[in-house]
């Protein structure tokens, strides 16, 4: 039997081949892992959906599998895998209705030589020979001109216009489908080696994802960057207040979980930042429900797992929930249902380095928020000069949904949440 690869999911339909864990030989059991598959920054492993001995693999690290296909072949053990399917019925049989193998089909354009819209082209053009003389002079196909006169005869005033039609059809940009990326410029291989010593990294497939995203979030949204600083002393202090407690229990505190909770606060009564458009049905969706995205940094790059339903939960399980879901992001266990869903996006650099930053939109988002590392500053309180904690913030948001006074609106609120926020929502 042929184990082909399974349904990965809603909206997934391929991956690339991480791993293989059998070989020719193998004994393999029903439900046994054989390969990992690289589908949409997660890897997972895909199971055998039969028991037997492997008689070949069809696949090998690097190869891109889609829905369907044939990863390996099993046989009993004892005859070839060959021996165990049913001789195929004669082709030359007409009647035998088998599944067809899909075939690639090549588009092919329509000619765009003549303008001329519901006319068929005539074997036999009726023009005078003066006519007839001046077209082959100009390399002119009469067979492509409509004729005016009676018996569909061509005149010079015809062929003029026909000639108008060509340079005006020359003369318009070909459109780009609704929504499709730029034309791209054909990439030029440079020889840096010319120059000194280089060493070479093969691109993977996680940072042609990352790259793939990136480039159509970047081409698609119109994107405004509005910066602010807010005040996280009263964050910090709440939180070396209770990190012991939280300790006590198992949980790091960090300020992330404060962020999220005043984030998701805050988008409670902004809805439009926590929405999406959608460019086919021309609606702006609202949802109800606040998951929100963390960007994690990893060796192998920018994972973006998903915390839900965040309006509805503590301060300590979210703490919680967020330890274990980088730790599987780092891991690469992360799951590809983990990194869907989100509603807004949140990017903390915190914890590396830098100030303001324009992070780019996790589409279909319309809205992410970028934090740097809060510094001391000086800063005016009360009439008075004291050393407060400040941190850059940077909300990156569609201009084609949300106004720039929605996203000054937005900031206001935002900084509010943050420097009044609520003890009792800390304690345990």
């Amino acid at each position: 039997m042929d184990v082909k690869l399974p349904k990965l999911g809603e909206g997934s339909d391929s991956g690339v081949v991480v791993g293989i864990f059998v070989k020719v030989g193998d004994t393999v059991a029903k439900d046994q892992p054989i390969l990992e598959l690289e589908n949409e920054k997660a890897v997972a492993s895909i199971p055998s959906s039969g028991a037997g001995v492997v008689d070949k693999v069809h696949v090998k690290s690097g190869d891109r599998v889609s829905v369907g296909q044939r990863l390996i072949t099993l046989s009993d053990g004892g005859a070839p895998a060959a021996a165990l399917v049913p001789a195929a019925k004669p082709a030359a049989k007409k009647t035998a209705k088998a599944a067809p193998e899909p075939v690639e089909v090549e588009e092919v354009e329509a000619e765009a030589e003549s303008p001329e819209e519901n006319f068929t082209p005539v074997a036999a053009p009726v023009a005078s020979p003066s006519l007839r003389r001046m077209a082959r002079e100009l390399g002119i196909d009469l067979t492509k001109v409509r004729g005016s006169e009676a018996g569909g005869r061509i005149t010079t005033g015809d062929v003029r216009a026909y000639l108008a039609r060509l340079a005006k059809a020359a003369a318009k940009p070909a459109l780009a489908p609704v929504g499709a990326a730029p034309a791209k410029l054909a990439a030029v291989q440079i020889d840096f080696s010319q120059w000194g010593p280089i060493l070479k990294k093969p691109v993977t497939q996680l940072r042609k994802v990352i790259a793939r995203r990136m480039s159509e979030s970047w081409n698609t949204v119109a994107r405004v960057t509005q910066f602010d600083d807010i005040d996280f002393t009263r964050l910090g202090e709440l939180r070396k207040k209770f990190a012991p407690e939280y300790e006590k229990k198992g949980v790091k505190l960090t300020l992330t979980p404060f962020v999220l909770k005043a984030v998701a606060s805050t988008l409670k009564t902004h809805p439009i930042f926590n929405s999406s458009l959608d460019e086919v049905a021309n609606e702006i969706i609202l949802k109800e429900y606040v998951h929100l995205g963390i960007a994690v940094d990893t060796d192998q790059g920018l994972m973006v797992p998903v915390i839900r339903d965040v309006d509805k939960k503590s301060l300590f399980d979210l703490a919680k929930e967020l330890e274990q879901l980088a730790a599987k992001a780092r891991d690469r266990k992360i799951t590809a249902d983990e990194m869907k869903g989100g509603t807004f996006t949140i990017s903390n650099q915190g914890a590396i380095g830098g100030a303001h930053f324009t992070p780019i939109i996790n589409l279909p988002e319309v809205a992410i928020l970028g934090l740097g590392r809060g510094v001391l500053k000086p800063v005016a309180r009360d009439g008075q000069i004291v050393a407060r904690l400040m941190t850059p913030v940077a909300l990156s948001y569609d201009h084609r949904v949300i106004d720039g006074g929605s996203a000054a609106r937005f900031t206001v609120d935002l900084v509010k949440a943050f420097e009044n926020f609520s003890e009792d929502a800390v304690k345990l």
